[in-house]
């Protein structure tokens, strides 16, 4: 791997660069493979959370070792073949960069009531969805926005967030710019800025040759577009953390001197001490920042501050989108397949029964009115004849029902089922059931009497053999 000359010489006298050992990682060839679990996810097995289950393939396959900064998250001493696990098509785990788990560590630091509090989250650069499914799992109480601006990125935001299984997401397709419309509404902004990339380059070479100068110097223009854009939006007293993985100053140290002083903030710091090999630096103006540097920590290159938001904030936006409730039978009819279905509210979109915390529900009817929503809540499906046709997200959801029928499957049923082929087998109940391989849900089948039909979504089937 040839690095370029102008990054290094660039990095020179940057707290914690060494330039020979930070070549010397880079042209050895090693590969750092980390996962995070998914706290939330059923096991219908064991009736437990995921996290307390090291999902079956990957303890195969892999031996596991705890990220330091995530409490969640895990190293693998190899990289199984993810598209071959079952377990994670059903959500029980996210493949995720060590380094980017460290958002664990600054939630806890500025918001340290995350656990419970019923805050406002903005994931405002969120596809593919790393940062947006651990927040929403940081947040279980709180009302998540995960924005992607590019539309095919935002598919795959959605499917991520769908596997994930929380209801308490929204998904949007807007323009930083757009958020100005919801002024002092959010508690917590992440801005995972978009950047010229150099702390990825172990992951992916081929971004060595987009690298330049000039393209750090494009990158630091649009992030100070973006930071203005969505400053407006952040609450009196709210959080803004900022992160790249790049390690160029320009969009680092010198991003957090140019937020100095055009807004009234003030940063934190989030670790006491030296820890983990993170390098705490400062910018210019005298900002904490936290570099990752691959030759120092298992992981990629990371640059990450926290600052909090002074002075006054406008007034939050009034009531949103009129929306229309489910009635009460259709109500009833949904407490076979719920559990804990009182808590929710459901209401009627375009046909489709939406499922999310009641407390919300002022929240996302503004959002639907100011915002492009892709995904709000939980699908839970159409009823119709008094039928609930029940949808994929509901299933892998943390709103489904223990009781419901299942269909233990192996794992070559299993694939054959994700690759959406003709499944055999015998249902104990005819109707709909839940194909479940090692306790985790996978999709719907219906069980007729003389087949099974397959309701995997076409747009999510495996193409692998």
């Amino acid at each position: 791997m040839q690095l370029p000359v102008e990054l290094l010489q660039s990095l020179q006298g940057i707290q914690g660069f060494s330039k020979d050992s930070f070549v010397k990682v880079h042209e050895s060839g090693e590969q750092v493979t980390s996962v995070r679990l998914n706290p939330g996810k059923k096991n219908m097995a064991a009736d437990s959370a995921a996290v307390n289950t090291v999902p079956a393939e990957l303890g195969k396959q892999a031996l596991l070792s705890p990220v330091p900064w995530c409490s969640t998250g895990y190293y693998l001493s190899q990289r199984p073949s993810f598209t071959l696990d079952p377990v994670f098509h059903a959500g029980a785990y996210y493949v995720q960069e060590a380094s980017s788990m460290f958002l664990e560590q600054a939630v806890k630091k500025v918001l340290p009531l995350h656990n419970s509090g019923v805050y406002r989250v903005l994931d405002l650069c969120a596809a593919p969805g790393g940062k947006s499914t651990h927040l929403s799992s940081l947040f279980p109480k709180g009302l998540v926005v995960c924005n992607e601006v590019i539309k095919a990125r935002a598919g795959i935001l959605t499917e991520n967030i769908i596997k994930w299984g929380n209801e308490n997401v929204v998904v949007t397709n807007n323009d930083a710019s757009d958020f100005k419309r919801l002024p002092g509404f959010f508690d917590l902004i992440v801005v995972d800025a978009p950047c010229s990339g150099s702390g990825m380059f172990r992951k992916d070479a081929e971004a060595i040759g987009e690298w330049s100068l000039q393209h750090v110097d494009h990158c630091a223009k649009r992030q100070r577009r973006i930071l203005e854009d969505i400053w407006p939006c952040l609450k009196e007293n709210g959080w803004l953390i900022y992160s790249t993985c790049s390690y160029s100053k320009e969009e680092n140290e010198d991003m957090l001197d140019w937020m100095n002083g055009k807004f009234d903030m003030e940063s934190k710091s989030i670790m006491e001490e030296e820890q983990w090999g993170i390098i705490e630096t400062r910018s210019g103006s005298g900002c904490p920042a936290y570099r990752f540097y691959p030759d120092r920590v298992k992981g990629e290159g990371l640059f990450m501050a926290c600052v909090e938001k002074l002075g006054t904030a406008p007034a939050e936006p009034g009531k949103g989108k009129k929306l229309l409730n489910l009635d009460r039978h259709g109500q009833k009819v949904l407490e076979d397949w719920i559990a804990d279905a009182a808590n929710y509210d459901y209401v009627l979109l375009e046909g489709e029964i939406l499922a999310f915390d009641r407390n919300w529900r002022n929240d996302i009817s503004v959002l639907m009115q100011v915002l492009y929503v892709k995904k709000a809540g939980i699908r839970v499906g159409k009823m119709i004849r008094d039928e609930l046709i029940p949808d994929h997200e509901l299933l892998l959801s943390r709103l489904i029902s223990s009781n419901l029928n299942q269909f233990t499957v192996d794992l070559d049923t299993a694939l054959q089922y994700l690759r959406k082929q003709e499944i055999k087998g015998n249902v104990a109940v005819k109707g709909w059931a839940a194909v479940v391989y090692h306790g985790f849900c996978l999709g719907w089948i219906k069980a007729l009497p003389n087949r099974i039909n397959n309701y995997y979504p076409q747009r999510f089937r495996i193409l692998k053999h």
